[in-house]
């Protein structure tokens, strides 16, 4: 990303091939390491996955049979070559006479009930999501506007406030506020419900359920964006071209607005897609504490009964989410901000 002209539609397919080619590779590279972490590393440590899968008590004929189904024992790149086939087309897992076809993108079984771990993943994936987007459109609003009255307003009351309440944001751990939120809003007052409602059973219920989550979630990151804008803004207001700009005798709303708020948003959509990226793969204590049954919730418990396909296939789409993140950032650069030409 260079500074320049507006970029042409030429130059945006070039540079958004270029990024697409970047990201397969980068892909393939997360790919390949969380491979070798998952499958390599324990064998490294001594520790054999087939036992992980059958348990510790099992006899050994037992973890044979699995060491062969999954194909442990064949060459590390075959290894590496069903993994990827798995993802892609499939995979098929044969031991003895029985044969089980894994369909596309395959993760592979649990380690605790042997079933599929794609279709557990796309059944919590939806109350992850919902909780990342609801929790961002508040962050991102809320965090944004104070960080900017916070810079008009310098050293003001509302200023120093406004940080008082960053600053406590950014202290307090999610598992503190979101106990608070509870037994204040919930079990004190009694305004919203604790509880989760799939929004199939009842679209009402389950945005009740969900405000707590949001504005606990938003919260923290909220605190860290108005601290950002700030911080930029306040920068941004020193430039020349913003001086320029009130002495030709533009109104202060649009220097604000279409001059410097195009400056301070770059780096907050650079932030913006890392933490949205990084959310979809489950905000763990989030989850936890307000029991939905998300991604997050899974990897803990995963964890725990260290299931590893869980954890490798909450890996993978997390790091899927924060590679197509930075790809539409890169894009939104240059309608942002028109100084930024693809290259």
């Amino acid at each position: 990303m260079a500074r320049g002209t507006a970029a042409g539609p030429r130059a945006v397919l070039a540079y958004l091939i270029r990024r697409l080619f970047a990201a397969a590779v980068m892909l393939v590279v997360i790919i390949l390491v969380v491979f070798g972490i998952f499958f390599l590393v324990p064998r490294w440590a001594g520790v054999d996955p087939a036992t992980m899968f059958v348990g510790k008590q099992a006899d050994p004929a037992a973890i044979e049979a699995v060491r062969q189904k999954l194909g442990l024992g064949e060459p590390i790149f075959v290894q590496v070559w069903e993994f990827f086939k798995g993802l892609f087309v499939g995979r098929t897992y044969a031991s003895g006479g029985d044969v089980t076809n894994c369909a596309a993108p395959c993760f592979g079984y649990s380690f605790r009930n042997e079933q599929a771990i794609w279709p557990v993943l796309t059944d919590r994936f939806p109350v992850t999501l919902a909780l990342a987007l609801g929790a961002a459109v508040l962050w991102l609003i809320f965090g944004v506007a104070a960080g900017v009255l916070s810079a008009l307003k310098r050293g003001s009351l509302w200023d120093r406030g406004a940080m008082i309440v960053a600053l406590s944001g950014v202290s307090l751990p999610i598992y503190f506020t979101g106990l608070l939120s509870l037994a204040i809003f919930s079990y004190g007052l009694g305004w919203l419900d604790a509880q989760y409602v799939p929004f199939a059973e009842s679209p009402t219920g389950w945005f009740g359920g969900m405000i707590l989550p949001w504005v606990t979630l938003a919260f923290l990151y909220a605190a860290m964006y108005a601290r950002i804008t700030r911080a930029t803004m306040l920068e941004i207001l020193g430039e020349d071209y913003i001086r320029t700009a009130r002495a030709k005798g533009l109104r202060e709303p649009v220097v604000i607005g279409k001059h410097a708020m195009r400056s301070t948003m770059t780096p907050i959509l650079t932030m913006f897609g890392m933490d949205l990226g990084a959310l979809i793969g489950g905000a763990i204590l989030t989850e936890t504490t307000f029991s939905l049954p998300g991604l997050g919730q899974a990897v803990l418990t995963a964890i725990n009964t260290k299931d590893l396909p869980i954890i490798l296939g909450v890996t993978l789409i997390t790091s899927l989410a924060v590679i197509f993140a930075n790809l539409v950032v890169d894009l939104l650069y240059a309608v942002i901000d028109p100084r930024v030409r693809l290259s």
